[in-house]
C-alpha cells in the first residue's frame, strides 16, 4: 500500500519517528509522499527524505494556510528548493476559508503562481481545499486544461463535485474519513470511479476508527483500504492493486 499523502515529518513524531516508520514497513506500506507546508517544514521534511530515500518521498509547495503577509517570500523559497532538487509534486497547496478569509486573494494568487509551476515542470500538484471548493476548481480548471494533473487530497465532496475534479483529470484522496459515521462518505464512496481514487492518512490528522482521537499514522492505511474494498465488494488486494496503479500514474514511480 502507498500513504500518498502524510506529515511525517510534524513534532508529533519526534518521540518515535523511527518505530513510526517501522511500524509503516511491517503494515505494509511500501511508500509515502509528503506535502510541505511552509518554509519552516523543509528541513524536517527533507530530513524523513534523506534518512529514507525512495520510501519517504518529498513534495514542495506553500500549504494555503500558511499563506500570510510574507507569502512572496514563502513562494519565493518554494521555488528556489523546486530548481533544487527533485520533487514528487507540488504540494500542498490551495485555498482554505475555513480558519481564516483574512488572506483569501493572496491564497488564490499563491495556489495560481504554484500550478504554473507544476506545469512548468511538468509535476502534478497536491490540492487542499476546505470551505473553498468552488473557488479551488473554478481556479483548477483552466490549468487543468493545459495538461495539470494532481489529487484533491482528502476528499468528501458530493458526487457531482467528484464528477467535476475526475473529468478534469484529477484524483480523489480517500482517508480517515471515510471511517467517520457521520461523515457520508461511505455512501459516496459506493460510486466513486475506482480508476480515480488514491489512499492517503493526512497523519498526523484525521485518525481512521477504530483508533479516531489519537494521533494517525502511515500504518492504519489498511484500515482504510479495507473498509473501502468492503463498501465495494472486492478483494483488499485488488483494491489496493488499483490504487497504488493510481499512484504510480499520478506520481510517475
Amino acid at each position: 500500500m502507498i500513504d500518498t499523502h502524510a506529515h511525517i515529518y510534524d513534532p508529533q513524531f519526534d518521540a518515535d519517528r523511527s518505530e513510526m516508520i517501522d511500524r509503516a514497513k511491517a503494515a505494509g506500506i511500501q511508500k509515502i509522499y509528503m506535502p510541505n507546508c511552509d518554509s519552516g517544514t523543509i528541513a524536517s521534511m527533507l530530513e524523513m527524505a534523506d534518512t529514507h530515500p525512495d520510501y519517504c518521498i518529498p513534495m514542495m509547495g506553500v500549504h494555503p494556510c500558511y499563506i500570510k503577509e510574507n507569502f512572496e517570500e514563502e513562494l519565493n523559497i518554494a521555488k528556489e528548493w523546486l530548481a533544487k532538487r527533485s520533487f514528487a509534486a507540488v504540494g500542498e497547496i490551495g485555498l482554505d476559508y475555513y480558519w481564516d478569509k483574512t488572506f483569501v486573494q493572496e491564497q488564490k494568487m499563491a495556489l495560481s503562481r504554484q500550478m504554473s509551476w507544476a506545469l512548468e515542470q511538468n509535476l502534478p500538484v497536491v490540492i487542499h481545499t476546505r470551505d473553498a471548493m468552488r473557488d479551488t476548481i473554478d481556479l483548477v480548471k483552466p490549468f487543468a486544461q493545459k495538461g495539470l494533473q494532481g489529487v484533491f487530497h482528502c476528499f468528501s465532496g458530493s458526487r457531482e463535485i467528484a464528477r467535476e475534479i475526475t473529468q478534469m483529470g484529477f484524483y480523489l484522496g480517500i482517508g480517515g474519513v471515510l471511517t467517520y459515521p457521520k461523515a457520508g462518505l461511505k455512501e459516496l464512496a459506493k460510486e466513486l470511479p475506482l480508476e480515480w481514487i488514491i489512499l492517503e492518512t493526512d497523519a498526523p490528522y484525521l485518525t481512521p476508527v477504530p483508533f479516531r482521537g489519537k494521533r494517525n499514522e502511515p500504518a492504519y492505511i489498511p484500515y482504510i483500504a479495507q473498509l473501502l474494498a468492503d463498501i465495494r465488494e472486492m478483494q483488499m488486494d485488488e483494491l489496493v492493486a488499483i490504487t497504488n496503479n493510481n499512484s504510480s500514474k499520478l506520481f510517475g514511480s
